[in-house]
């Protein structure tokens, strides 16, 4: 691994917002080592205010990653901003701490380094193994009255058996999201109007608007032990609110909203009763 102390650049930063993954981080942050081989690369812990052991254990462990200690629970989107700020990889990976990667990132690195690649995404797998969705559309009225159509499912997203390796998407994951310095930079980051979830649907839709590609390459995996529940749903209708707001006009934006109304109201409903 290169040091941030002995280098001023690498090849590619590694940011991983952190809180309460004690009992994850020895492997994701082994799975890092292991698969970048052969790649500069330096680690950007940012924790946002855990109260478990973590801190003691990147301390005790990992001495040679960079630790920032955020005083309350930022978000996902502001914590890795400030990780990125402090980075100075060509590359930019944003990796969920509650990850293992599964193969060597260069092929991924070599995909976007192509001048119309803008963010790659990778095989998202459960602690079994076994495929899950990680890329989807952009919102449409019928995606936000019905929030599953808002994965992909066609071309084998829905059982994740693929015919070719690569494929063009509307947005990638941010538990896996590779992208590049410069489009980090000339975006602002992710919107910060986001606390967690949709913060990844809004910078892909940002890249797209820049003429960038979004790239789903399957042929690398990771394993994701967390993600999306359906406690988490009203957080996720949440950030489709502020993803309205932040692209759409009205009438555009008033057909929106009431799509997913109706779905939040139909779900207080069914819950009701």
């Amino acid at each position: 691994m290169t040091n941030r102390s002995l280098t001023n650049s690498v090849e590619l930063s590694i940011v991983i917002v952190n809180y309460n993954g004690a009992k994850y981080l020895h492997d994701c942050l082994a799975s890092v080592h292991k698969q970048s081989q052969g790649i500069t690369y330096e680690i950007i812990i940012v924790d946002n205010k855990s109260t478990d052991k973590s801190l003691e254990i990147i301390e005790k462990n990992y001495a040679e990653c960079m630790l920032i200690r955020n005083t309350k629970n930022l978000g996902f989107a502001k914590a890795n901003n400030i990780g990125v700020k402090k980075s100075n990889g060509e590359f930019i990976l944003l990796l969920n701490n509650d990850t293992v990667l599964l193969n060597n990132l260069r092929p991924a690195i070599n995909i976007l380094s192509k001048d119309d690649v803008g963010v790659v995404g990778i095989k998202m797998l459960d602690s079994k193994k076994n495929y899950r969705k990680s890329t989807g559309n952009f919102p449409n009225p019928l995606s936000l009255f019905k929030l599953s159509l808002l994965t992909k499912n066609t071309n084998g997203f829905s059982s994740g058996i693929f015919n070719k390796n690569i494929y063009e998407v509307d947005w990638i994951e941010g538990s896996f999201l590779l992208t590049k310095r410069r489009i980090w930079d000339q975006l602002g980051g992710l919107c910060e109007d986001y606390f967690m979830y949709v913060e990844d649907v809004d910078f892909s839709k940002r890249v797209s608007l820049i003429k960038k590609k979004r790239i789903y390459f399957n042929t690398l995996s990771y394993i994701h032990y967390g993600g999306f529940n359906a406690k988490r749903e009203k957080q996720l209708i949440d950030g489709y609110f502020i993803y309205i707001n932040n692209f759409y006009r009205n009438p555009t934006k008033a057909i929106y909203k009431t799509c997913i109304t109706l779905n939040k109201f139909i779900k207080i409903i069914k819950n009701k009763y």
